[in-house]
Parts: C-alpha cells; sequence; structure tokens
C-alpha cells in the first residue's frame, strides 16, 4: 500500500498563492501532474490553508500528497527554513508559532513598504492588490507590487536591490529557533527537514547536528541554491546520522525560475517520511 501511496516521481517543496507562489493550490496540483510528478508535498510558509484544496485535486488526479508547511526559522541572525511533513496541524504549540510569525510578517511588511514610500511610488494598498485571498503578505507581495509600479522590472531585481537585508529598506522579521520548530514539528508527529541548507549561508555542522539530537528528520539536498561542496558535506551528515535526504524545485508558479521537478525524492525517502510521521495521513489515490 505505501510503495503505492508513494509514487514517483516526487517533488516535495511546492508553494502556492496561500503564501509567496503565483497560483492556486488546485493550480500547482495541475501543474505537477503534467510536470510529471505522481507525489507531491504543499508547503506554503508558515501556513496549512491551502491543504482542502490541494487534497482535493491531487485526489481527483490521482497523486499522493503530503500535507507540509516551510516554517521560518532563525539562527543568530540568518533565515532558517523548516519543511515540516504530515503533522497535525492542530497541536497548539506548533500552530501558535506559525500563528505569531505570519502576524508579525505583515507588521514588518507595512513597515518595510512605509520605509520604501519614502522614496518611492509605492502604498500599502499597492501591496495587498498583489495578495491572493488570504495569503499573510511578505516580502514577494511587496516585490510584485514593485513590479506593477514599474519601480523594479522583476521580483529578483527586488529582492537583489530594495528588499535585501543589507537595503536601507529592510525590516526584520520574528522567527523562532531552528531547535524549537524541529522540536515543535516532532511534538505534532510531523517529519522536519532543513530546506536548502547550503544555500544561503550554509549553518555549521555543530548546529546541524543539535538539531539532529533535537528530532530533525533529513536535508534537502538536491535544491538549486545549494553549493556542490555543500551538498557533499551533507550527504557526509546524512550518512553519519541516517537522515533522510530529500531534493525538491521549492517551485512559486511565476515567481520564481525554479520549474516543478528540477529536484525530485526518491520512492523511499517519501516512504520513510510517510513511516516516521504520525500527525497526518498523506492524501492517497
Amino acid at each position: 500500500m505505501r510503495e503505492e501511496r508513494a509514487a514517483g516521481p516526487a517533488d516535495l517543496h511546492l508553494h502556492s498563492a496561500c503564501s509567496d507562489g503565483t497560483e492556486p493550490p488546485a493550480a500547482v496540483c495541475v501543474a505537477a501532474h503534467a510536470a510529471g510528478m505522481r507525489t507531491i508535498a504543499l508547503t506554503d510558509h508558515d501556513t496549512t490553508i491551502g491543504w482542502d484544496e490541494a487534497a482535493d485535486a491531487a485526489a481527483s488526479l490521482g497523486m499522493t500528497l503530503l500535507p507540509g508547511a516551510e516554517v521560518s526559522a532563525k539562527h543568530r541572525g540568518r533565515s532558517v527554513h523548516v519543511l515540516a511533513y504530515l503533522f497535525d496541524p492542530a497541536e497548539p504549540q506548533l500552530a501558535a508559532m506559525m500563528q505569531r510569525v505570519r502576524e508579525d510578517r505583515i507588521g514588518r511588511a507595512e513597515r518595510l513598504v512605509g520605509n520604501l514610500a519614502r522614496d518611492y511610488d509605492i502604498a500599502w494598498e499597492d501591496v495587498l492588490a498583489q495578495r491572493t485571498g488570504d495569503a499573510t503578505v511578505g516580502r514577494p507581495h511587496i516585490a510584485d507590487a514593485l513590479v506593477a509600479k514599474g519601480i523594479v522590472l522583476s521580483r529578483e531585481e527586488a529582492f537583489a536591490e530594495m528588499l535585501h537585508p543589507a537595503s536601507p529598506y529592510y525590516v526584520a522579521h520574528y522567527a523562532p529557533s531552528p531547535r524549537d520548530v524541529v522540536r515543535a514539528i516532532a511534538r505534532a508527529g510531523g517529519v522536519s527537514v532543513i530546506a536548502h541548507p547550503a544555500g544561503r549561508g550554509m549553518l555549521p555542522i555543530p548546529v546541524l547536528e543539535e538539531l539532529v539530537e533535537a528530532g530533525l528528520g533529513g536535508l534537502e539536498i538536491d535544491h538549486r541554491e545549494n553549493t556542490a561542496p555543500g551538498r557533499a558535506t551533507l550527504r557526509e551528515l546524512a550518512d553519519a546520522h541516517g537522515l533522510i535526504v530529500t531534493g525538491s524545485s521549492d517551485y512559486h508558479g511565476s515567481g520564481k525560475p525554479n520549474r516543478i521537478g528540477e529536484n525530485t525524492t526518491s520512492a523511499e525517502m517519501v516512504e520513510r517520511i510517510i513511516a516516521a510521521a504520525t500527525g497526518t495521513e498523506p492524501v492517497s489515490p
């Protein structure tokens, strides 16, 4: 049964318009199916509001869905993203953690737009116009507003300049420690995997080993942002600790150049995630 549920190919890092992707969850599922994927995970940032729509779409397409989220964390001021799979969305600690991050993200976005408005013709209403439904407003929506106003040509340009942490307009946001996130995911019956851990500044190996002790399940090694030397180091760490190894696209629709299926996760590793999780069942065909 589980081999059937974990049919490949599998892409376990997809975003919808419920966070910072550009397509609704059902459209993401359709795009993944068209790209040849048969197992996927919806991993919107700090939210589960897209789960039901994605589950219905995946079931209609005969796909396996691992409901998930990408939970925000910080280590010494550095952003760390932790993918959470098959957790119980009603578990109080993890739910409260993600809610606090979402609420702080809104205030942070408003302050950032206020900073930009000192020098550019942009207002909060312009940013809200880029949001789909109840999606939490974040930097991608600000980037899209900057593009719509003709201030920059692309999201990439906005993030490289005005929205970069080194920019004078930038505003930091709250996020818990990776250790607290990993523990909360485990408490919720989920499986935690560090997203693109050898990109955007790799966490020191001792820190990753501490996360393993805290219950970390795996590492997303095959990802376009990971460096080749970083991947090699991470594979040694994964082998040493028996960690799950995943590969994913980090798809955001038209918001990023990442394409569905450019990296995939083996059926064996998907099966390990399903076997280790106790919080939520996968949606199976």
